[in-house]
């Protein structure tokens, strides 16, 4: 064998051991949150949330630097409860600019868990990549005796650093499962093992170092989503009316006067309305503004033409999104058209 074939074989074989051995490149963007959020005492639970920075988290965890090349940022230092357009359109952007543009393998969001579901179907529906996108929190404070944040931070690194986990769309990891953004739901307010998949149930789970996939995401998601936010500085105007017995219709009138773009219906049931609020939506609908039904009701369906005819008021069910994804996925659809039965068929395709 020659001297050229010889020095060939020596560059392809360090390359394939350089291939092997090289660790996913992981960006870590935080957001505050209860897993950031800092108590007077270990056993208080009173805390401020947001406190923590991106170095004393990931300091927390070190053991995450063995599974990835990490580094992070601090987008904002907020609770999740204030969670905003303005934050949700700068986390995308960057998000789509480390994975597209800086050669990132993944990103990992620390977020709170209030409004954790709904920034990840935002996310699942505007992020441009197929690779792992998860969001991790904390129902304990970072100082709380058995904080739950580091197994939820080094978990989801896991997540992100396993090849399976490619394709799945925007998801979050909590309590050893992983949920897809569209299906996540907090059904409680206190318990570790709050985050569920809602009507569908969870598509995994980490353990150890692995995660582990047993159900396939079928909704349309990221790299086949049709919104952009690219350009956009700010979102379309859409509110959320919540259904009960002898409801007023007053908060449905009131985003009628304000001009919103768009009122989703929390209803009682199968997303239905209470009688005097019927005659607004009907009106609202004449007005310009898209009036989708939901339902109050954690799980299950709000189905297209059941007890209400949608087809005669053109009327927008959301089918499997309950009310909060359903107001994301309106603001979103408003940015394309406002034509109804397009935004139903965006309803039911993703």
């Amino acid at each position: 064998m020659n001297k050229k074939k010889v020095f060939m074989l020596i560059i392809l074989a360090l390359t394939m051991v350089w291939t092997v051995s090289a660790k996913p490149k992981i960006r870590i963007l935080a957001t505050g949150g209860t897993i950031a959020g800092v108590a007077a005492s270990s056993t208080s639970t009173a805390y401020t949330a947001g406190q923590a920075t991106i170095e004393t988290l990931l300091a927390a965890v070190p053991e995450i630097k063995e599974l990835a090349e990490i580094s992070g940022e601090q987008i904002s230092s907020i609770g999740s409860q204030d969670m905003n357009d303005e934050i949700w359109l700068k986390l995308v952007k960057r998000i789509n600019q480390l994975l597209n543009e800086e050669g990132y393998d993944a990103v990992l969001i620390t977020h709170g868990t209030d409004t954790m579901e709904e920034t990840a179907y935002f996310l699942n529906l505007t992020v441009k990549s197929d690779k792992p996108v998860v969001l991790v929190g904390a129902m304990r404070s970072s100082s709380a005796i058995s904080a739950d944040g580091p197994a939820n931070l080094y978990n989801g690194v896991v997540a992100c650093a396993d090849p399976a986990s490619k394709g799945h769309g925007v998801m979050c990891c909590m309590n050893n499962q992983l949920i897809d953004a569209k299906d996540v739901i907090k059904r409680h307010t206190t318990d570790c093992a709050t985050f569920v998949g809602g009507t569908f149930g969870s598509i995994g789970y980490v353990y150890g170092n692995k995660a582990y996939y047993y159900r396939e995401v079928t909704a349309k998601h990221t790299t086949q989503s049709v919104f952009d936010v690219t350009n956009l500085t700010k979102l379309p105007q859409v509110g959320i009316v919540y259904g009960y017995a002898n409801c007023s219709p007053l908060p449905f009138k009131a985003f009628m006067d304000a001009k919103f773009d768009g009122i989703v219906l929390a209803g009682v049931g199968d997303g239905n309305f209470y009688k005097d609020v019927f005659p607004y939506a009907e009106q609202a609908v004449k007005d310009g503004i898209i009036v989708v039904r939901s339902s109050r009701c954690p799980v299950g369906p709000t189905c297209l033409n059941g007890e209400v005819d949608d087809e005669k008021y053109h009327f927008c069910a959301s089918l499997n999104l309950n009310p909060q994804k359903s107001r994301i996925l309106l603001m979103l659809a408003l940015t394309k058209t406002h034509d109804w039965k397009q935004i139903q068929q965006y309803f039911a395709e993703y």
